[in-house]
C-alpha cells in the first residue's frame, strides 16, 4: 500500500497537511537559526514541498529514501516526528540522533529515512546500496534518492546511477531542481536544457516534471516506483522547483532579485493545491486556515519542547558512532576520565 492514497478526499488533506507542516517547520527552525536559539546550520526546504511530499507519499511505506542538505522535508514526508527533529537541530538528547548529528543529518533507519547528508551527491550512492540490499533480499522494496541540481555534476551521482542501471535495481532518483546550486544558476552548471536528459546515457526512462504540482511529482514516482518494483529498473525523474530562501539560513543572496522569486511565489504549490481541493469541494478556505493554524501551534509546542529538553551527557559523546565497539575510542574514553576529564 502508498503511503498515502492520492486520488481520496483523506489522503489529499493528508498531503496538503505534510506540506503544511513542512513549511511551518522550516519557518521556525529559520527564525530560530536567525535568532541565534540553534546551532550549526540550516537550508530550508521552503518552496519545495511538492517535491518531498508528493515523492514519498507515492511510496511503499518501508521504501528506502535518502536525502540531502536540505532534508527537513523529506524527514516530515516519510513521517517522521517534528519534535524529535527540532530536538536534533537544538542538539538535545531526544533528537533523532540524540543530538549529535544536527539539522544536516537527521536519520531514522527504522522509518526507512536514510539520512539527510551535508555532502553533496552522497544520497544516490546510499540508495543503490539499499536497492541492492532490497534485490538480494528478495524484498519488495524500493530505495528513493533525492539530490540537487548542483549534485548531477558529482562523479559518485553518476556511478550509482550506473550500477543501479547495469544492475537492473529497484531503484528511484529524484532531482530536486531548484535553480541554483549554491549561487550558481542551474544553466550555468550544466550542458543541457533538462537534467533527465542525462538518463540515457544509461538507457533508462527520464523525463521532467513539473515540481511545483504535488499531483505530477506523485505520478511520476508511482510509476518510477511500479516499474523499479516489477524489475524494470531505475528512473532519473527531475523536478523543477524552486527554493524560496537563499542556500542558508542568512545568505544575502545577490545571485538573484526579489522579482525572480515572486514569479515562482506565484505558483506556490501549497497555495495551488489548496485551491484545487476548495474548488472541489474537499475543505472551504477556513478549514484550510484552521489547519494551517493547527499545524503552527503543533511546531511552536514541538520547538518550546525541544528547547526545554536535555541535552546528552558528555559521556556520551562515542556512543552511536559506531555499529561495534571501538578498543581505540574506548581506551581513550577510559584514560580520560582517569585523567579526570571527560571525553569531548
Amino acid at each position: 500500500m502508498v503511503t498515502i492514497d492520492i486520488e481520496s478526499e483523506e489522503g489529499q488533506l493528508e498531503i496538503l497537511r505534510r506540506m503544511l507542516t513542512i513549511r511551518e517547520f522550516d519557518t521556525k527552525a529559520g527564525e530560530l537559526f536567525a535568532d541565534g536559539e540553534l546551532p550549526g546550520f540550516v537550508h530550508l526546504y521552503i518552496g519545495e514541498e511538492a517535491v518531498g511530499v508528493g515523492a514519498v507519499s507515492a511510496l511503499e511505506q518501508d521504501d528506502y529514501i535518502t536525502s540531502t542538505h536540505r532534508g527537513h522535508g523529506h524527514c516530515i514526508a516519510k513521517g517522521l516526528d517534528p519534535y524529535q527533529m527540532m530536538a536534533e537541530l537544538y542538539g538535545k538528547r531526544d533528537g533523532y540522533c540524540n543530538g549529535k548529528g544536527g539539522s544536516m543529518h537527521i536519520a531514522d533507519v527504522d522509518a526507512g529515512m536514510l539520512g539527510a547528508n551535508g555532502i553533496v551527491g552522497a544520497g544516490p550512492p546510499l540508495a543503490t546500496g539499499a536497492a541492492l540490499t532490497a534485490d538480494y533480499k528478495d524484498e519488495d522494496r524500493v530505495a528513493l534518492a533525492f539530490f540537487g541540481d548542483g549534485a548531477v555534476a558529482q562523479g559518485q551521482v553518476h556511478e550509482a546511477i550506473n550500477l543501479a542501471a547495469t544492475w537492473n535495481l529497484p531503484a528511484v532518483f529524484v532531482i530536486e531542481n531548484n535553480q541554483f546550486g549554491e549561487g550558481t544558476p542551474m544553466e550555468k552548471q550544466h550542458n543541457v536544457e533538462h537534467l533527465s536528459a542525462t538518463a540515457e546515457a544509461y538507457d533508462i526512462p527520464g523525463f521532467t516534471v513539473d515540481g511545483m504540482d504535488v499531483t505530477a511529482v506523485y505520478e511520476a514516482v508511482e510509476e518510477a516506483r511500479s516499474r523499479a518494483a516489477d524489475g524494470g529498473g531505475p528512473t532519473l525523474i527531475e523536478a523543477d522547483t524552486y527554493r524560496y530562501e537563499g542556500h542558508f539560513e542568512g545568505d544575502h543572496q545577490p545571485y538573484r532579485s526579489e522579482e525572480d522569486v515572486q514569479i515562482w511565489k506565484d505558483r506556490d504549490a501549497i497555495e495551488t493545491f489548496k485551491d484545487r481541493l476548495v474548488e472541489a469541494g474537499t475543505l472551504t478556505q477556513e478549514e484550510f486556515e484552521d489547519l494551517r493554524e493547527e499545524v503552527s501551534a503543533e511546531i511552536d509546542d514541538a520547538a518550546n519542547s525541544a528547547k526545554d529538553a536535555d541535552y546528552p551527557d558528555p559521556s556520551e559523546a562515542y556512543e552511536d558512532m559506531f555499529g561495534a565497539n571501538v578498543p581505540e575510542i574506548s581506551d581513550f574514553a577510559a584514560q580520560m576520565r582517569a585523567d579526570g576529564g571527560e571525553p569531548r
